[in-house]
């Protein structure tokens, strides 16, 4: 289970192979704006359902809860009907909560609905990147998977942009009935073009365990969001009942035995530690610049909008660079890179110029962190077993992103009303060691050489 994973022939990408991925990312992209799309909208819809705007977050929260929730079953879904069934499905039911959503006439029923679109949503991105990984040999998996990234990063960065834009033009149900057209053209995309896999007998469904690790993890991730400490412990708690069950089980929910490989391990620690720094840095930057700085929202949002084109134009680079010097070298060089870009927001104020420098900067640095231990991870298991590792790495950037929102959320809270200069002077120490610390596991992924395929592997 150690070696090289792709094990499939052919060094190039091939044009079917272009073509699951212009599919893949489609999806990618509907379920990654659409978990932002709709914070520019929620005053607009609590005025319209005549609820507090306290009230309205769940429209928010429960799209991301939902999408936790999702996430355990993922694997054995996978292995059960095949990855792109599941796909379809996933964006059929997508695009079926898109239309409800708008439809919904009170804030039970939206927020009904918005669960139902985040449980969708919470298929379609590991499924793709099984899909991908299933696709594609090893020797181009970092491109391809790069790819798939650029468009996870630049997702959450054009969401409040393209709502802001629906909103002026348009009432708020379009912010979920834009998926209608995107949602059908993806289906018949991916009936044309997604291989639907050989449906495996995985075993029966581990129901108690899916509850344990399903609401275990959605329980952490709301605790995390909102630093309460009972449902941070209750979460934790169930996941470890989650792992003690799973161990014991001849036919486990997700295969945790991928961790017993030690690149695998690694890899999927250093991009835990990643999607904290990625998640902390999406909450601090528009509260430094509303707070700080006195930046209206639009000014925000097109401020911020250089950090996520930079991030999304640096991860081909960065993939690219995975194909050719390992996962391992490219993140140490994206969490170097994090911490340089943290510092100087820690020691001064840097002005219009070199703020606009160092968002540049930081989104290039994020995607040199966050691609190659995705890649390095799906590198070091079983193309069987990739349903299982995409599963296990999503939901442990999950915990890692409501970690690192968490800790800035916590520090800014504790040292505001001392002032916005001593509050976000520590929340930038923080997120240098945040990167100094996933440094630790990226170092250690790049003194390790990936094993080569034996010739059984190759053919």
């Amino acid at each position: 289970m150690g070696r090289c994973a792709a094990r499939v022939a052919g060094a190039d990408v091939t044009p079917a192979v272009r073509r699951i991925a212009a599919v893949v990312v489609l999806g990618a992209l509907l379920s990654m704006l659409d978990a932002t799309v709709v914070a520019v909208g929620l005053e607009t819809m609590a005025r319209d359902l005549g609820v507090d705007l306290a009230a309205a977050q769940w429209i928010a929260h429960s799209y991301l809860l939902a999408l936790a929730v999702a996430l355990p079953a993922c694997g054995w879904l996978g292995r059960r009907v095949g990855t792109g069934r599941l796909w379809l499905v996933a964006l059929a039911g997508f695009t079926l909560a898109s239309v409800l959503c708008a439809a919904a006439p009170t804030l039970g029923l939206l927020v009904a609905a918005r669960a139902l679109q985040g449980v969708a949503a919470g298929f379609l991105v590991p499924s793709g990147q099984a899909l991908l990984g299933q696709a594609v040999g090893p020797e181009r998996l970092g491109r391809v998977m790069a790819l798939l990234g650029a468009v996870v990063s630049l997702g959450p960065a054009l969401g409040p942009v393209v709502g802001g834009v629906l909103l002026e033009v348009a009432s708020w149900p379009w912010l979920f009935l834009i998926n209608l057209p995107l949602g059908v053209v993806g289906m018949v995309a991916g009936l044309r073009v997604l291989p639907r896999g050989t449906p495996a007998r995985p075993g029966p469904l581990d129901v108690p365990g899916l509850l344990l690790a399903g609401i275990g993890l959605s329980v952490l991730v709301y605790g995390l969001t909102v630093r309460a400490p009972l449902p941070m412990v209750a979460g934790a708690v169930l996941l470890v009942l989650f792992v003690v069950r799973t161990r014991r089980r001849p036919s486990p929910l997700t295969d945790l035995r991928l961790f017993a490989e030690r690149r695998y391990a690694l890899a999927t620690l250093c991009s835990t530690l990643t999607g904290a720094s990625l998640f902390g840095t999406v909450l601090v930057f528009p509260l430094l610049l509303q707070l700080a700085r006195g930046t209206g929202p639009v000014g925000t949002g097109l401020s911020l909008l250089s950090y996520g084109l930079a991030t999304a134009a640096s991860t081909p680079l960065a993939g690219r660079l995975t194909d050719r010097m390992g996962g391992g070298r490219v993140a140490v060089a994206g969490c170097v890179g994090l911490m340089l870009t943290a510092i100087p927001f820690a020691l001064w104020t840097p002005g219009p110029v070199l703020l606009q420098v160092l968002l540049v900067l930081r989104g290039v640095a994020i995607g040199f962190a966050a691609i190659p231990p995705t890649v390095a991870a799906y590198a070091a298991v079983r193309p069987e077993s990739l349903p299982d590792a995409t599963t296990q790495l999503n939901a442990l950037q999950r915990v890692g992103g409501a970690i690192g929102g968490a800790l800035v959320a916590t520090v800014l809270a504790t040292l505001l009303p001392a002032g916005p200069a001593a509050a976000f002077t520590a929340v930038f120490w923080l997120l240098a060691g945040l990167a100094a610390v996933a440094l630790v596991p990226a170092v250690l992924l790049a003194r390790r050489p990936a094993p080569e395929p034996t010739p059984r592997e190759r053919r």
